[in-house]
């Protein structure tokens, strides 16, 4: 089968993760070198035991799995980071993503899936679970970016801004760094927004402006 894929689990559910260890270190081809129950051990094991791949999962104390992918991936660019996670939303998958994970699967994910990621990675490819994969494409093809004739034009150029970046999956914390706001004022910008859309919640705000063009 070619080189053994040495892996790192990081993971702060001892069951979960002794589990996953015993099932990964009965295949051929893999070893499982070391675990991790937090972000920062995760950061330090990986740098110490240089492993092909890191499974990682996302909610984990002192440091989450997503600011532990950053670190790994800057300190060792050659490192597979799949995150392995609960976590369905949008902006935890494009996180995952910018911090330079390589896979991203959910929990529910069968052996299979996950034995296929894990040798993917350390080949250097990028994969993610095909409900992950459809949802990616859809974010891509989303539709042509807005015109300067906006499709909202009920909205102030800040409430545009801010609901383009509604659209692209970021949470409101991630806008106010991104626009250097403060969070009240992402806040208030959008609830103003559902106001003037007619709209109930983000999701519905998000449909509306992708319908739009809007997302990229």
């Amino acid at each position: 089968m070619g080189e053994t894929v040495r892996v790192l689990l990081a993971d702060d559910h001892p069951v979960y993760r002794d589990g996953l260890a015993a099932l990964l270190g009965s295949l051929d081809g893999v070893e499982v070198v070391g675990t991790a129950a937090d972000g920062v051990e995760a950061v330090d094991r990986a740098r110490e035991l240089q492993p092909d791949v890191v499974v990682m999962d996302v909610q984990m104390p002192r440091l989450d799995g997503i600011e532990a992918t950053r670190a790994i991936t800057a300190d060792s660019p050659h490192i597979g980071v799949v995150v392995l996670t609960m976590a369905e939303e949008d902006q935890t998958l494009f996180a995952a993503m910018r911090a330079g994970a390589r896979g991203y699967l959910l929990k529910g994910a069968n052996q299979g899936e996950i034995v296929r990621a894990i040798t993917a990675v350390a080949q250097g490819e990028a994969i993610f679970g095909p409900a992950i994969a459809r949802r990616v494409a859809d974010f891509f093809t989303a539709g042509p970016a807005a015109t300067p004739d906006s499709p909202f034009p009920q909205l102030t150029t800040r409430e545009q801004e801010i609901l383009a970046l509604v659209a692209a999956g970021r949470s409101n914390a991630q806008i106010a760094a991104e626009l250097y706001l403060s969070p009240k004022t992402v806040r208030n910008n959008v609830s103003n927004i559902f106001a003037k859309l007619h709209v109930a919640d983000r999701a519905e705000a998000i449909i509306r402006a992708r319908d739009a063009g809007l997302g990229h």
